[in-house]
C-alpha cells in the first residue's frame, strides 16, 4: 500500500515503474533473441555460386568515400561475372561522378539521377535512385549499401550462399561504425551496436520490422511484387525499413537476418554534434510512418522511459519529492533524486548485459568501458531527436527536409 503520497505522486510513481518494467523486459527479450540467432557458415563442399547480384549505391557528394567503397567491391571473392555495381549519382556537386566514371571495370556502372528527375522535384531522391537502378538491373538479387561503407572480401560470397540455401525475399545484415578515438565517434559506435542487436533480434523473432539500408539484400521479384516504393515514395527516408515492411506483409517467413562476421559492413561516423542530430532526427522522422504498429509500440516505450529519466532530475530542481512506501512489514523512504539514480543504474546494467553479447560479435568489447559515461548523452539525444523527428526539420546532404 502507498501512503503519505498525493494522488499525483502515486500516479507518477506507478506510471514510471510500469514503463521501467516494460523496458527492462524488452531489453532482456532482445538479449535472449540475439543469442538465439544461429551464425551462418557458407558451405565449403559442393557449393557453386550461381546467383547474379546487382549492388546498388545511391551516392551524393561522396568524393571522399566512394573510391574506398568501390575498391573493396572490386576485391570481392565472388566471381566477377556474377555481379555488377550500379552507382546512382544523386545530383552531386563534387567529383563523385567523375571518380566513378574513371573506373574501367565492366562491373561498375554510373547512372545519373538528373537524367530521370529534375532537382527539387521530389522528396525522396534515394528511393528514386534505387528504383531506377533496380529497373535497369538484370540480376536476381539486389544488394544495397552506402558510398561511405567499406565492404568485407567475402560479403557477396556469403550473401549468395545464404540466398541459395534459404531462398529469402529480404535479407537484413549487420552494420558497424568504424570509429576513431573521439568521444562522439565511440558514442555512435556503441549506440549503433545496440540498434544492430535489436535489429537482429527483432528480425529473427519477427517481433517487428527493422533494418539498415547500408547492408540489405532483396530479390527483384519481391521488390516488383510490392510495387517498389509506391505508397512510401513521398517520405524522405525509409528506403530500408518501410520497404522491408511492405515485403514482410506479403512474405513474413521470407524476411531473414544473416548473422555472419563475413557480411559486417563498416560505415563512417558523423564528425560533429550537428551532423549527429540531423542523422538521428532523420531516422526518428520515420517513426509515425510505419504500418508496422509493433515497432511504434516499442519506440514509444523506449521514448517514454528516456523522457522519464530526462524529466525526473529537472523536477528535483524545483521540488525534491519524498516517497514513503509501506508494504507491511517493510517501510521505505526515498527521494525523487534517489529514485532517478536507481533507474539510471538499472538501465545501465541491463543494457551493458545486452551489449556485451553484441560487442563480442562485432569485436568491439573495448568500447564498453565508456558506456556508463554515455548514459546522460544517450537520454538527452533520444528525447530531443525523437521530438524533432516528429515536429521539426533536418538537413541531410545539403537538403532541408520537413
Amino acid at each position: 500500500t502507498l501512503i503519505r503520497l498525493t494522488i499525483m505522486q502515486q500516479v507518477l510513481l506507478i506510471i514510471i515503474l510500469l514503463i521501467f518494467t516494460l523496458y527492462v523486459l524488452l531489453i532482456l527479450y532482445y538479449w535472449k533473441s540475439w543469442l538465439a540467432i544461429p551464425d551462418f557458415k557458407p558451405p565449403t563442399i559442393n557449393y557453386k555460386p550461381q546467383t547474379r547480384i546487382s549492388v546498388i549505391i545511391a551516392a551524393r557528394n561522396e568524393e571522399e568515400n566512394i573510391k574506398s567503397c568501390l575498391d573493396t567491391l572490386l576485391n570481392q571473392s565472388y566471381p566477377e561475372h556474377l555481379f555488377e555495381v550500379s552507382v546512382v549519382d544523386d545530383f552531386s556537386s563534387d567529383n563523385t561522378a567523375a571518380i566513378v566514371s574513371a573506373y574501367t571495370s565492366q562491373n561498375i556502372k554510373l547512372i545519373s539521377l538528373r537524367n530521370f528527375v529534375e532537382a527539387n522535384a521530389i522528396n525522396s531522391y534515394k528511393k528514386k535512385a534505387i528504383e531506377i537502378a533496380v529497373q535497369q538491373s538484370t540480376a536476381d538479387l539486389i544488394v544495397t549499401t552506402d558510398a561511405d561503407c567499406v565492404i568485407p572480401k567475402n560479403w557477396l560470397q556469403t550473401i549468395a550462399a545464404f540466398y541459395q540455401e534459404k531462398n529469402p525475399s529480404f535479407v537484413v545484415m549487420p552494420v558497424a561504425i568504424n570509429c576513431g578515438n573521439r568521444f562522439i565517434e565511440i558514442f555512435q559506435a556503441v549506440d549503433f551496436m545496440t540498434l544492430q542487436g535489436i535489429t537482429g533480434a527483432s528480425v529473427y523473432k519477427k517481433i517487428h520490422s527493422m533494418c539498415n539500408g547500408a547492408n540489405l539484400a532483396y530479390t527483384k521479384k519481391a521488390f516488383n511484387a510490392v510495387n517498389g516504393f509506391a505508397g512510401i515514395d513521398t517520405i524522405a527516408s525509409g528506403d530500408d525499413m518501410l520497404l522491408m515492411h511492405k515485403i514482410y506483409k506479403q512474405s513474413p517467413d521470407k524476411v531473414l537476418f544473416l548473422k555472419s562476421k563475413d557480411v559486417i559492413v563498416q560505415t563512417q561516423p558523423v564528425l560533429t554534434v550537428k551532423e549527429f542530430f540531423n542523422q538521428r532526427i532523420r531516422w526518428a522522422s520515420k517513426a509515425d510512418k510505419y504500418d508496422d504498429k509493433r515497432i511504434f509500440a516499442v519506440l514509444l516505450v523506449v521514448y517514454l522511459f528516456n523522457l522519464s529519466l530526462f524529466i525526473l532530475p529537472v523536477i528535483t530542481i524545483f521540488k525534491n519529492i519524498q516517497f514513503n512506501i509501506e508494504l507491511y512489514p517493510f517501510s521505505l523512504v526515498f527521494s525523487l533524486l534517489e529514485f532517478w539514480i536507481f533507474l539510471l543504474i538499472v538501465k545501465t546494467v541491463i543494457e551493458l548485459f545486452f551489449l556485451f553479447a553484441i560487442a563480442k560479435f562485432f569485436n568491439k568489447q573495448r568500447l564498453l568501458w565508456l558506456f556508463p559515461i554515455m548514459q546522460p548523452f544517450h537520454i538527452l539525444y533520444t528525447v530531443i531527436a525523437g521530438w524533432l523527428g516528429k515536429f521539426g526539420t533536418y538537413k541531410w546532404k545539403g537538403r532541408k527536409v520537413k
